[in-house]
């Protein structure tokens, strides 16, 4: 039934856009068969690094590990997306919500904003240890049928309790396209 209403879809889609064409165009129409980007909604896991130090006690540099995914928005370049970053004493929780530009078949770079929860204020994460808001850049590719892979920088912005210093965390991970 999934797999009807998403050829329903794809041909309502198509018949539009070639309709829309006009009878009247010089151009011929071709369907763009190898289009840049992806659309694709995963979920993944991989590492997590802090690199910042907000200048307190508690407030080192974390070294962890990131579970991470996105879902794509049809029809739109943008796409809602969440993560996890955990050390072994709290995790941050941070949905996000993200501008997606395609830069080769099969990848995009991206950049978003959101907000880190913090589950136990004052414990480190590798973005800080205070709630926070967040700005992220990355990329995403897939690199095989159904395994992408990402990569991306978070800025969370005054994320250390008693501090008004900003952190910085990287992440890389391999994730599973469900869609």
């Amino acid at each position: 039934m999934k797999a009807i209403l998403k050829s329903a879809i794809a041909l309502s889609a198509l018949s539009a856009t070639i309709l829309s064409a006009g009878i009247a165009s010089a151009q011929p129409y071709r369907v763009e068969v190898d289009k840049p980007g992806t659309d694709a909604s995963y979920v993944g896991a991989g590492i997590a690094a802090g690199v910042t130090n907000g200048g307190q006690t508690g407030d080192a540099a974390t070294f962890g590990g990131n579970i991470q995914g996105r879902v794509a928005v049809p029809n739109a370049p943008v796409s809602v997306r969440g993560a996890v970053l955990f050390s072994d004493e709290t995790s941050a929780i941070i949905p996000m919500v993200s501008y997606d530009q395609p830069i080769a078949k099969n990848a995009n770079v991206y950049v978003g904003a959101g907000y880190s929860f913090v589950e136990a204020n004052g414990k480190p994460t590798p973005l800080g240890n205070d709630n926070a808001p967040v700005i992220v850049a990355g990329g995403e590719a897939e690199v095989l049928n159904g395994v992408m892979v990402y990569g991306d920088a978070k800025w969370g912005i005054n994320a250390y309790e008693n501090s008004p210093a900003d952190a910085v965390s990287l992440q890389a991970g391999v994730g599973y396209r469900f869609n």
